[in-house]
């Protein structure tokens, strides 16, 4: 009798320990699903409206960026955790897997394109040159001895670099950050800056001293989301934009963030 009730005790021993290694494994599973749902984007909060914090109200990273990535991952099924860094450091985290993609207001150039895939275009702008009010700088020759900042890796920078060898003693300045730039051209310390029509837009309303002129060298300045080369997120990316867009979604987004009040 005692041997049946040892037996029948060990028994039930054995399945409540494999019930419960199968309960563990399937917890395990479900976290690990969990965890791949969930994709890190990188971007550079310093670039009104498209990405940013407004610090008055809380440190939370905001912007048209930011509500277009969480609207198409959600169409995908992941979730979004929004890493900020330098601009300059976007591709090279991409690069070295550090972020699943990218979204910061970026414009594919062909230096990027070797490196990086990139999604169809979700928005266009224009370039301004953003400079204080009485600065004599009405147009791209009048940059000729001046001081001409723009950030870091961007295609501003570029754009920057190419109007210094057409006009004579432009001085060029770059800087990470656009608040610091725009800090600058308040204190004298910069003339003008190169920056796009919808940041320029944000600065203008809050700072009367500040006007611009939409700038004569106007190149490609579509944006785009990067992913790392041969990512079949890109595919993806593009129609689920698609499908947002059908939907109205991109349209109601851009009336957010890109009406100055």
């Amino acid at each position: 009798m005692k041997k049946w009730l040892f037996a029948a005790i060990a028994l039930l021993a054995v399945l409540l320990v494999g019930c419960g290694t199968k309960d563990t494994e399937k917890n395990s599973d479900a976290q690990a699903e969990n965890k791949e749902k969930v994709l890190v984007m990188g971007t550079a909060a310093d670039y009104a409206p498209f990405e940013y914090i407004d610090a008055k109200v809380s440190d939370e990273i905001i912007g048209f960026d930011i509500d277009l990535a969480k609207a198409v991952m959600k169409k995908l099924g992941y979730q979004v955790q929004v890493k900020d860094m330098e601009f300059s450091s976007l591709i090279p985290a991409l690069q070295a897997n550090k972020v699943d993609f990218v979204l910061a207001g970026m414009t594919p150039n062909e230096e990027r394109d070797k490196v990086v895939d990139f999604s169809s275009s979700y928005y266009d702008t224009k370039e301004y040159i953003l400079k204080k009010k009485g600065s004599g700088i009405e147009k791209d020759s009048d940059l000729a001895g001046k001081v001409l900042g723009s950030q870091t890796a961007s295609i501003q920078e570029k754009l920057a670099k190419t109007l210094a060898k057409k006009y004579k003693g432009v001085k060029l300045v770059s800087r990470d950050r656009i608040p610091e730039l725009v800090q600058e051209v308040k204190l004298g310390r910069i003339d003008a800056i190169i920056t796009e029509d919808i940041v320029a837009d944000n600065y203008l309303k809050d700072n009367k001293d500040l006007t611009y002129y939409v700038i004569e060298e106007q190149e490609d300045q579509s944006k785009s989301a990067a992913f790392p080369e041969g990512s079949k997120l890109t595919e993806k990316f593009d129609r689920a934009m698609e499908e947002l867009e059908r939907e109205g979604k991109v349209e109601e987004l851009k009336n957010k963030w890109f009406k100055v009040k």
